[in-house]
């Protein structure tokens, strides 16, 4: 059978077909859609995880017990679930065990652009490397079988690029496997790190890695493809797609697949056979170290970038001297259109009310709501990393304090992220005695990446109802006594709860609860807010044209410069009432009225 199918789409079904029976995963551009797909296979046991750490342990734990297990993330989610990959790395595994690390080359959606390929190396687990959707669906169904024959963790290591391009995949059925029998002399003797154990996994970790380095010189993802040799490529990942459209049959390729340990017998013999050879790979010299280390005379980032994404334009310009025409554009009256919240979300009228508060610090986070960095609302100092709002609010805000300035801390975060990473730091907060201000927006789902449940929401990964876990309950049981939930829609409400909480020398935690304008509501949603189903206009006659409406930065709120006047875009309005609630001379009012 053939599909079409994005890179995400093809992990989800070779990790299907491959026998996994447990998947779990935090939600995070570029690798969303790899469990979003996998819910679709009731074989498979598939969880949002509150964050990567969790999902790493949780997918550890039912490889321990016998059951093939993936986990999947983005770059930098990775960092969050190392603590526990690097000890089970040095375990080996029951069932199999295969994560993905998706990385983005440029940064479409992430804070940096660190390149995973490191981790390998560092944890001393394989890496597979695909290239498109096919090798994305073979890397994926075949990894766990090599897991457990190797007795490693499996990363599978993806960019951008290679997770949301589509490609055709011939894909097959899935293959049954029996879980594995576990018991507990099994655990006490492999499974429980305590240093004594951890010496011996130590050496029979490294035999592991040499057994790894000879399955790599005969592994059918490391191959090679002869033309001329006047020109020799080693690369991996989308890079060889890039590297073929520049050269084409002009230079000869050892496509890397297998790229952890690295079939450095074959490279060396694949090195002597032609006469210069590069290595093309996007981001760090990891290829080019190793090749180095090894004495392989090579070419790489002395020429090519370290920095962003890779093109064929970028290769044939360093390497070649071909610079590519670009059709030249008259852009001076092209006006710049950065991302904004959407027309309707609730976190604009709370970013408006805080925008104008003097002496403070905003930190903020990630999600939706860094958008509230942006003109005209400007109410967001710093982005550190998931759940690190609270965290580096509280060491500001104690440095504040020592300076005795009165400058205060909003830390502001999202209901997701309070759940993954940020409770933590609101906990820290609340320990140490600190005055930290956390602001939680609440808008009933994991909005940026797509709509996932979180353990807010009252439903799982597959959608069926479960507890949901309310964020009061969970701040007055860390001790906080200072908290209010408030209509971010209401800007009365919202100034007052803002001045509520400056006004106390002591740690709060104000919760803006509204659902996000795009969520389908559920049918609890539909209950307790009534949902948004109005439209509001201006009118012509009353309106002054002082564009305090503009200042909120609704996308669906226009200004005609004819004839000077405010104007709502009507198929874009969704009657938050926001714009009605600025506008000094009552021009705006709901539509019918």
């Amino acid at each position: 059978m053939k599909q079409l199918m994005t890179g995400n789409e093809a992990i989800a079904r070779g990790v299907y077909e491959g026998g996994c029976h447990f998947a779990s995963a935090y939600p995070g551009t570029p690798s969303t859609e790899i469990l979003e797909n996998l819910i679709k296979y009731k074989e498979v046991k598939s969880e949002w995880a509150p964050n990567e750490k969790v999902a790493m342990e949780a997918a550890i734990g039912a490889s321990i017990a016998g059951g093939r297990a993936f986990a999947a993330m983005k770059h930098v989610g990775l960092n969050v679930g190392a603590d526990p990959l690097f000890t089970y790395a040095y375990m080996g595994v029951n069932g199999g065990f295969v994560f993905v690390s998706a990385d983005d080359p440029g940064m479409h959606s992430s804070q940096n652009e660190q390149d995973n390929r490191n981790y390998a190396p560092f944890a001393k687990i394989a890496m597979l490397e695909p290239s498109n959707s096919q090798e994305c669906y073979e890397m994926s169904r075949d990894a766990f079988e090599l897991s457990e024959k190797y007795n490693t963790t499996i990363m599978i290591r993806t960019t951008t690029r290679v997770n949301h391009s589509k490609s055709l995949v011939k894909y097959g059925e899935r293959k049954e496997v029996k879980i594995k029998d576990y018991n507990r002399e099994m655990g006490r003797s492999r499974f429980d790190a305590v240093p004594a154990l951890s010496k011996k996994l130590r050496i029979d970790l490294e035999a592991r890695l040499k057994l790894l380095a000879e399955y790599s010189e005969e592994s059918p993802y490391n191959f090679i493809e002869w033309n001329d040799k006047n020109i020799g490529i080693i690369t991996s990942g989308v890079s060889y797609n890039y590297a073929k459209e520049v050269f084409g049959n002009k230079a000869s390729y050892f496509k890397l697949g297998f790229t952890y340990p690295l079939p450095l017998k074959k490279i060396a013999k694949f090195a002597q056979e032609v006469n210069t050879l590069y290595v093309i790979e996007e981001l760090d010299p990891y290829l080019e170290n190793q090749l180095k280390a090894a004495g392989i005379s090579c070419i790489g980032k002395e020429k090519i970038p370290n920095i962003n994404e890779l093109t064929p334009n970028i290769i044939a310009e360093v390497l070649l001297g071909k610079k590519t025409e670009i059709i030249k554009v008259d852009s001076k009256n092209l006006i710049d259109r950065p991302p904004m919240l959407c027309a309707g979300c609730p976190h604009r009228g709370f970013f408006y009310e805080l925008g104008k508060v003097k002496n403070i610090m905003i930190a903020s986070d990630i999600g939706c709501y860094g958008l509230g960095g942006s003109e005209p609302l400007n109410a967001k100092d710093t982005c550190i990393c998931m759940g690190g709002s609270a965290g580096t609010g509280h060491g500001a805000q104690t440095i504040f304090n020592k300076k005795e300035e009165g400058k205060r801390v909003v830390a502001v975060m999202g209901d997701s992220t309070f759940f993954a990473t940020g409770l933590n730091g609101v906990e820290n907060a609340l320990y140490n005695g600190s005055n930290l201000i956390t602001a939680v927006l609440d808008n009933r789902t994991t909005a940026m990446t797509g709509h996932q449940e979180n353990p807010g929401t009252g439903y799982t990964a597959g959608g069926h109802t479960t507890t949901a876990i309310q964020i009061e309950d969970v701040v007055r049981a860390l001790g906080c006594n200072n908290i209010r939930t408030f209509n971010p829609h209401n800007l009365k409400e919202t100034k007052e709860t803002i001045q509520w909480a400056l006004n106390l020398n002591e740690a709060s935690v104000i919760i803006a609860r509204y659902p996000c304008a795009l969520k389908k509501y559920s049918k609890e949603d539909i209950e307790i807010f009534g949902g948004l189903n109005k439209k509001y206009e201006v009118d012509e006659e009353i309106c002054n044209g002082c564009r305090a409406c503009t200042r909120t930065g609704c996308p669906a709120i226009n200004f005609s410069m004819n004839n000077k006047k405010s104007y709502i875009d009507q198929a874009q309005c969704i009657g938050c009432s926001v714009c009605a609630q600025v506008c000094p001379v009552n021009a705006i009012h709901e539509k019918g009225e």
